[in-house]
């Protein structure tokens, strides 16, 4: 689709030969070294580093893949676990658990650990996607290899993929998307091809093409969805000067794409109907208004030169989800090449899905520097879409990046060739110190890291063990989304226990909202207004008797207060909710409720 209109004959082979040339090895060295670079504080700390802007979401997915390769390890069922969130437990599919590289690197999470799993995982994201795109550009966009290297560099490399490396690596490993793309090319190539060797080519086609979504869907389907919106509205747009031959084509690849559908839903059906229908299944997730502020569109990430340089106004979501952030530079020279490249059916096709998707993730409401402008915008109709409901809308700017890579790539080649036919021609000079200009503040720099706190001897050596008798572990107060340390010390413990809480998504109410974290229990409010006010809540028999029934919810064998913040007074109020002193055991407080817990 993107290197020709029209269907042309292909020389038959048995088997697809992959040839690499030195420019290929390269730039698949070139990004690997770029996406350690950029990594490199956590590599060279995987003990005791953590990536300081994660939040707790580094936490998660080291937990997501510790309870991956221990499920594997323990021939268990990975798609659903009650190690946290006892006795409920967690549906591991609804939560992105990414068993794609889950499962394959179990071995690796086993030996080295979650960290080194994360982030591995998070690297060669980067540079695999970065080498995914750059294969697609220069084999079926343009001729010049250094203009593919740049459309690859910026697809692995731009500010939202830096901003997700911090936490998200289902937003990271996207290398599949740009195989995708080209597996659909060659079927709109083949589209009209005919003999005896078309059946085969399109059962050929469609398990090619149904392995990869189904591999796709086993590292991320948010991705995906918007991938597919954005490569059939840029197919529309493509093919809106020739519709015969858009309808010709569409008519050529829907056996086939209807084929590998069929599939991939053989090859996904278990874990999709576990998704939306086993246990602790939810129907949709709230995520409130999230769409991009207008100054984060102009204004530089800040994990780049441009923002340790010029930083803006702080309008992000939050450090993991900086999805526009494209620069003013930057902005300026697509529109720019746009204008003056559009009747490239290509560039037309890619400035309209970058200008459709920027409005789109700028939520319902514009937002400008914080502040609701009253100004009404598409989403607000699209986001009643079923599947779309559940995208975060800032994230959509995400499809703007290939199509951003598409431009820059085709502008490129065009500025190779006029200095191939002319050396003097003053056009390549202007368009790469141009590029440079544009891309330069978007650098991005080493992502921060932090040291974080051992796990306490309590669970790392083991004793934990000596107070489980079936139950859960009730760390006072319990696990949740703003605090999920207890994740990673039930992990250093081998998994011994389940915990009460956690940080995952889950089911509430009669519908089946989604939330984050458990739903409250009357104890876990009171334990967690204690440690934020430093102040002994009013302890009653009322407060008494709901501590008692949250324990039996919980069937907890043990309440466990590690050192944290208002230690003192949470020891103080667990103690009056229950009538007894705690015993200290190596660097813990803890109260054995086994005798009060009837089973």
């Amino acid at each position: 689709m993107l290197g020709t209109a029209s269907p042309t004959p292909v020389r038959k082979r048995r088997l697809p030969r992959i040839q690499l040339n030195r420019v290929d090895l390269i730039a698949a060295f070139g990004y690997l070294a770029l996406a350690t670079l950029v990594l490199s504080g956590q590599w060279r700390n995987t003990q005791s580093g953590y990536l300081i802007k994660s939040g707790q979401d580094q936490t998660m997915w080291e937990w997501f893949f510790a309870v991956t390769a221990h499920s594997v390890a323990n021939l268990q069922n990975p798609l659903g676990t009650n190690l946290q969130n006892f006795p409920a437990g967690v549906n591991m599919m609804a939560n992105t658990a990414m068993f794609g590289v889950g499962v394959p690197f179990t071995p690796i999470t086993l030996l080295f650990g979650p960290t080194v799993t994360f982030v591995l995982v998070l690297t060669l994201g980067l540079a695999s996607t970065a080498f995914g795109w750059y294969w697609l550009f220069s084999r079926e966009l343009v001729e010049s290899r250094l203009a593919a290297v740049i459309g690859g560099l910026f697809c692995g490399f731009a500010p939202a993929m830096i901003s997700h490396a911090n936490a998200h690596p289902n937003f990271v490993v996207l290398v599949l998307l740009p195989i995708i793309a080209g597996q659909l090319i060659r079927m709109a190539r083949h589209a009209g091809v005919t003999g005896p060797e078309r059946p085969r080519r399109r059962v050929r086609d469609a398990v090619a093409l149904g392995l990869l979504v189904a591999l796709q869907i086993a590292l991320g389907e948010e991705p995906l969805l918007i991938f597919a919106l954005a490569f059939g509205l840029f197919a529309v747009v493509y093919f809106l000067h020739a519709p015969r031959l858009g309808l010709r084509v569409l008519r050529g690849i829907t056996p086939t794409v209807l084929l590998a559908a069929v599939i991939t839903i053989m090859l996904t059906e278990i874990p999709l109907w576990w998704q939306f229908f086993g246990p602790q299944s939810y129907r949709s997730i709230d995520h409130g208004p999230m769409g991009n502020d207008l100054k984060a569109i102009v204004q530089f990430p800040s994990e780049s030169l441009g923002g340790m340089f010029s930083p803006g106004q702080y309008v992000a979501i939050n450090e993991t989800e900086q999805n526009a952030y494209f620069g003013w530079p930057l902005l300026l020279l697509v529109v720019a090449t746009v204008a003056l490249l559009w009747r490239d059916r290509v560039v037309r096709a890619a400035g309209v899905v970058i200008t459709v998707f920027g409005v789109l993730s700028l939520g319902a409401v514009a937002m400008f520097g914080k502040q609701r402008t009253g100004i009404e915008l598409p989403w607000r109709w699209a986001e009643h879409v079923p599947l779309l409901s559940t995208v975060l809308e800032t994230r959509l700017t995400m499809a703007a990046i290939p199509a951003i890579a598409v431009i820059l790539a085709l502008a490129t080649d065009r500025a190779v060739r006029w200095w191939r036919e002319s050396p003097m021609d003053w056009r390549p000079l202007a368009w790469f110190g141009t590029l440079a200009f544009a891309l330069l503040p978007l650098v991005p720099t080493i992502l921060p890291v932090t040291e974080r706190a051992p796990t306490p001897e309590f669970f790392a050596d083991g004793t934990v063990r000596d107070y489980v008798s079936g139950g859960s572990v009730v760390l006072v107060p319990p696990p949740r989304p703003a605090d999920a340390r207890a994740l990673r010390w039930q992990a250093d413990a081998g998994f011994e226990f389940p915990l009460a809480g956690g940080y995952f998504v889950g089911p509430t109410g009669t519908q089946k909202k989604g939330i984050y974290g458990p739903e409250t229990r009357p104890t876990t409010a009171l334990l967690v207004q204690a440690q934020d006010t430093g102040t002994v809540p009013p302890i009653g028999d009322e407060a008494r008797a709901r501590a008692l029934t949250d324990l039996r919810f919980w069937q907890a064998d043990v309440l466990v207060l590690p050192a944290t913040k208002n230690s003192d007074t949470l020891r103080t109020t667990v103690t009056q909710l229950l009538g007894f002193a705690p015993t200290r055991v190596d660097d813990v407080w803890v109260w054995d409720v086994r005798a009060l817990i009837v089973r």
